[in-house]
């Protein structure tokens, strides 16, 4: 069930979108692109013929929502109540206990902070806004010694869940009334924009969600054991998978993050992303709630300079500062990255002396600012071109690491654009 429209120009990612709805191994997903502030794509597919699941659908995007806690603190740069070069300690005093007292913001907003952990998994409840006005998971991180790994070319360490829960305890110590990124995200960005984008839902929006499934890594090797032309159910082949693993094996040992416990109390796997209560409460770097409706449009705005339709999301400074000093690292040994000091991953052209997977991260999405989540989804933006791009899938191939199957719209729409411009 495939339903949605495309601008003309846009019609080969329509195709492309029904092409791999049809051949790798999907369940629900939702595609949505802003080109110079009009929604040129806009296609929803799902395997079931029940109707439940359509445009308007939330899904968690995962690590998607790093780059809505990184607008959310930009706007307080843009505000001059916040600089990227300060300490996280001048807003937080108690911050700097145990060795903390010198990590700037732009440390955390580049995984740079040394706390790509913590030592002790949080309770559900203690998500919950009311509880974070309390403290109760800011006391924790204040009690807590960074641990970096390596020298300091070599200190960026992926905070997959833990720089959004300390970007929000900053975030609300230093916003004039207090309020958590949860609150700011929904009160000066969801509503006037009307875009589904969500840190922390409401009770009553919880049967708008539709689950995430997470592809076992068992039936994600058995797939990509395929051949591509028998309709392989994911982007990569077996050995392509192998390659991968292998290489980022030893810094996953290195980080120590296979030893750390898990994030959240009572959590066995992924699919515990799935409980109500964790939907309800505010982890920005992990849990936030969109369509792909919602980002593409934010999307939009951020491609634009921080405006849609009028309506101002972020001021010229906040968005400049937000894309200014990308620094090169490593992150973790894992993968190459450049991000920004206000923690968004610029994606630049390779040359002849990129390694493979540096190659495999940027080619066909060069000029996208923003980031990705756990398993496929992509919230990015393209200034250049003025572009807004969205994915949200509910299938989790968690094995493509870097997103390569969304990539492939990404790559679509760059080719649909520049078609357009040649013929212009």
């Amino acid at each position: 069930r495939i339903e949605g429209t495309v601008a003309p120009g846009f019609e080969s990612v329509r195709q492309l979108y029904e092409h791999n709805m049809r051949t790798w191994t999907e369940e629900h997903t939702q595609l949505c692109v802003y080109h110079q502030g009009q929604k040129v794509v806009d296609l929803w597919a799902s395997v079931t013929p029940d109707g439940e699941f359509s445009a308007d659908s939330l899904v968690n995007v995962f690590s998607s929502g790093k780059s809505l806690e990184a607008i959310a603190m930009a706007s307080l740069v843009g505000r001059g109540l916040l600089d990227y070069d300060a300490k996280i300690a001048d807003y937080w005093p108690e911050f700097a206990n145990n060795g903390k007292g010198d990590i700037t913001v732009a440390d955390l907003m580049r995984h740079e902070a040394g706390l790509p952990t913590l030592n002790t998994s949080i309770e559900l409840e203690d998500l919950f806004t009311d509880s974070i006005k309390q403290n109760k998971v800011g006391r924790i991180i204040e009690a807590h010694a960074p641990k970096f790994v390596g020298n300091d070319s070599e200190k960026r360490a992926y905070h997959a869940v833990t720089r959004g829960w300390i970007a929000n305890e900053l975030f609300r110590r230093v916003e004039p009334t207090g309020r958590t990124i949860g609150e700011f995200l929904r009160e000066e960005i969801s509503a006037p924009l009307a875009a589904d984008v969500a840190i922390g839902v409401k009770k009553e929006e919880l049967n708008r969600i539709q689950k995430i499934s997470p592809l076992s890594i068992f039936m994600h090797f058995l797939e990509s054991m395929k051949p591509k032309f028998l309709g392989r159910g994911v982007f990569h082949n077996f050995f392509q998978l192998v390659a991968r693993i292998a290489r980022m094996v030893p810094g996953i040992r290195k980080s120590g993050a296979a030893s750390a416990p898990l994030p959240f109390k009572g959590m066995k796997d992924i699919a515990f992303f799935n409980e109500p209560k964790l939907a309800m409460g505010e982890t920005p770097s992990a849990n936030a709630t969109c369509s792909a409706r919602g980002l593409a449009k934010l999307a939009a705005a951020m491609s634009a300079g921080g405006t849609f339709a009028g309506t101002e999301i972020l001021n010229e400074a906040g968005w400049g500062a937000m894309h200014d000093k990308p620094v090169d690292a490593e992150m973790s040994g894992l993968f190459p990255s450049r991000f920004t000091q206000g923690g968004v991953a610029q994606f630049t052209a390779c040359n002849q002396n990129s390694s493979k997977l540096e190659r495999e991260f940027n080619e066909g999405r060069e000029g996208f600012y923003g980031w990705m989540g756990l398993g496929g989804s992509i919230f990015q933006w393209h200034p250049q071109h003025d572009i807004g791009f969205a994915f949200v899938p509910t299938s989790l191939h968690v094995l493509d690491i870097l997103n390569e199957r969304g990539k492939t719209y990404q790559a679509e729409v760059l080719r649909c654009i520049a078609n357009k411009a040649q013929t212009a």
